[in-house]
């Protein structure tokens, strides 16, 4: 059944507002999908944070215009579908990637990441980058290190300096210092001693 002309605006005005916010976008193409497999896709599409529309390609290129994906969305042939993100383009791409792999029915026209259209390679290499929260793993981790090895060598310090000091009060070290002063009062006897002498 045709669409008609409002029936299009409005689906055009309706995915417009949806691609507006969206950086990045894979254009694929299908053939002899079932509902099942179309229900599986859209729910691994959702999982990577994305959505996903099978496009008439006039309307895809007149909803977007004036979006940062609007140069994947023009001049496509054929049946084509579209899956987009405002969030992690490698998390869309590594869940897209995997999936066609079991299902030969999907394969990739062209993706779009920040107005960089990529090529199919390209698509492939983007998934198997690191997502953006292994990286911000990895970059809290190397914050993080520094910091904990000068806590441990601060530790450290402080505990060897309590052995040490242990040791020194159980081996007697420290009670040396004592020793002489203790020791005057018997020196100073003989001096009394001689004083009877001396008046003698």
């Amino acid at each position: 059944m045709a669409l008609s002309r409002s029936s299009k605006s409005e689906k055009v005005k309706k995915l417009a507002g949806e691609l507006e916010s969206s950086t990045s976008a894979i254009i694929g193409t299908f053939t002899g999908l079932t509902a099942s497999k179309d229900f599986e896709l859209r729910k691994t599409i959702r999982g990577a944070g994305g959505h996903y529309h099978v496009l008439k390609n006039k309307l895809a290129a007149r909803a977007g215009e004036g979006t940062q994906i609007e140069a994947a969305l023009k001049g496509l042939k054929g049946v084509s579908s579209v899956a987009y993100t405002s969030g992690d383009p490698v998390a869309l791409a590594k869940a897209l990637s995997n999936w066609v792999k079991e299902n030969s029915e999907f394969t990739f026209k062209l993706g779009i990441v920040d107005g960089k259209v990529l090529s199919v390679a390209e698509i492939g290499e983007l998934a198997t980058m690191p997502g953006k929260e292994e990286i911000f793993a990895k970059l809290l981790f190397l914050i993080n290190a520094p910091a904990q090895r000068l806590a441990t060598v601060i530790n450290a310090t402080g505990r060897d300096l309590a052995v040490v000091i242990n040791q020194g009060v159980e081996k007697g070290k420290f009670a040396g210092a004592a020793a002489p002063a203790a020791e005057a009062p018997a020196e100073a006897a003989p001096a009394a001693e001689e004083a009877p002498a001396a008046e003698a």
